[in-house]
């Protein structure tokens, strides 16, 4: 069940800089051989990729899974379904649960409810840690159990702490075992208590504004702490563009610092929540927007909480910044943030609505648009920053072909034509605002230790 032959398919691994049209070879659920021919054991079931792109197994280290105690919204089950289906063999939970996995024993009791639903054959679940108990901000989490216990990064996702000094010691105490620090950048004393980005849009639209400056200090923060402890700390959802230019200049200058960026920050703007926004498909033309609106695709109301996410959507120079330093290197890691949040909790007036949005089931169709096939950077470079960054910034077994890897693979067909449907999500949640758009790029089969799991 864990040995298969995929033919024919233009395998693009970063990796191993390779990107020409091979066979790969999974034997007991692991890479046995890329190349052509291969030495194949009788009977083996073959799949053949032709016209398709053969790629590892992506990998997303920014998911909320929603267990322990959150489950009317996700759960491990459905999390790991909506992965699959957007070509993702490996991800990393959020910490913010209920109760918040700041201890080993709830490291312990989510591991067992992973376990549970692997039996069936699913994809690789792994965890972070928080960094202060309770998320709250005030004491350290006991960071070395916690590594014991097998997190694979540190964080206190959807809260930022202020306390600087406490930031440097959990630093500090991350850096004794190597673990990566993930920040969430909000500078709450700025930010306050906005909504949406401050600018034209939130003024027009009568909204409490917040201003990217608010993201921009914790950044700079981040960078000086980086430089003097040595730690890497990793900026999350960076969506400003002070930011990306600030992490930009501190990579050049070796400081162990990195950027995520999120496909909605790349794609839409602010002007989404006014109801008016430009897409761009992949030949670069508006077919989506203000300027360009058939009948026949969808429309936004204004106040739309499905474009509600923290940090908030920007203007567009911000969106052409985040999308730049995503081409450039500066922002090295793509993600999706994926926060799903049930229809009564974003049915409400914008203020009171929840932030967050679905993704991990479009995140890689429109970082295809917007990145490749708008000739913004190659499908290797993009790859990359979906496998071997990734991987390399949580130490995970995977973003690679190389044989004795896990059998973890997504096979893509870039010229693929569809539409998200709401009915068609594997998500219990059902917050995107990406539903009925034209789309072109797909994650057409997910492959995790060489058993098929999904298919388009």
């Amino acid at each position: 069940m864990n040995d298969l032959l995929l033919k024919n398919g233009r395998v693009v691994d970063p990796g191993n800089d390779l990107d020409k049209e091979v066979d790969l070879l999974i034997i007991g659920g692991r890479v046995k051989e890329v190349g052509t021919d291969l030495k194949v054991p009788e009977g083996i079931e073959v799949v053949d990729a032709s016209g398709k792109h053969v790629i590892p197994g992506l990998v997303d280290i920014h998911v909320h899974f929603r267990e322990p105690g959150q489950s009317r919204k996700e759960t491990i089950k459905t999390g790991m379904a909506s992965a699959a289906k957007g070509g993702f063999t490996s991800v990393v939970c959020m910490p913010n649960t209920t109760p918040s996995i700041d201890n080993p024993s709830t490291v312990a009791l989510l591991e067992d409810q992973v376990q549970k639903v692997r039996e069936n054959g699913h994809i690789h679940v792994y965890m972070t840690g928080a960094m202060t108990k309770g998320i709250g901000g005030e004491d350290l989490a006991p960071i070395g159990s916690l590594y014991k216990a097998g997190v694979v990064a540190i964080t206190d996702d959807g809260h930022c702490i202020q306390n600087n000094e406490l930031m440097r010691r959990a630093c500090e105490y991350a850096r004794m075992f190597d673990l990566a620090v993930m920040d969430h950048c909000q500078d709450y004393s700025l930010v306050t208590d906005g909504v949406m980005h401050e600018g034209y849009w939130s003024a027009s639209l009568g909204l409490r504004g917040w201003p990217a400056a608010g993201e921009d200090l914790i950044v700079a923060r981040n960078i000086l702490l980086a430089e003097q402890t040595g730690t890497w700390i990793h900026c999350q959802h960076v969506s400003s563009a002070k930011s990306v230019e600030l992490i930009r200049e501190a990579k050049a200058r070796g400081i162990r610092i990195s950027g995520e960026a999120c496909a909605h920050h790349f794609t839409l703007t602010d002007s989404a929540i006014a109801g008016s926004d430009v897409f761009w498909n992949g030949d670069g033309k508006v077919i989506y927007g203000d300027r360009y609106t058939p009948e026949e695709l969808p429309q936004w109301p204004k106040y739309e909480t499905r474009c509600k996410m923290n940090p908030p959507l920007r203007s567009a120079e911000d969106r052409e910044a985040v999308i730049q330093g995503v081409a450039d290197g500066a922002l090295e890691i793509l993600a999706s943030d994926h926060a799903p949040h049930c229809d009564y909790e974003k049915e409400v007036e914008f203020d009171h609505a929840p932030f967050g949005i679905t993704g991990l089931e479009t995140e890689f169709t429109l970082s295809l648009m917007q990145l490749v096939h708008s000739g913004r950077m190659s499908f290797s470079d993009m790859v990359h920053r979906y496998t071997v960054a990734p991987a390399r910034l949580c130490k995970l077994e995977a973003g690679n072909l190389s044989p004795g890897m896990p059998g973890d693979v997504t096979v893509v067909d870039l010229n693929k034509e569809w539409s998200f449907k709401r009915e068609d999500t594997a998500s219990k949640s059902f917050n995107s605002p990406f539903y009925d758009w034209p789309l072109k790029g797909k994650a057409v089969m997910t492959i995790a230790d060489g058993q098929i799991i999904w298919q388009d």
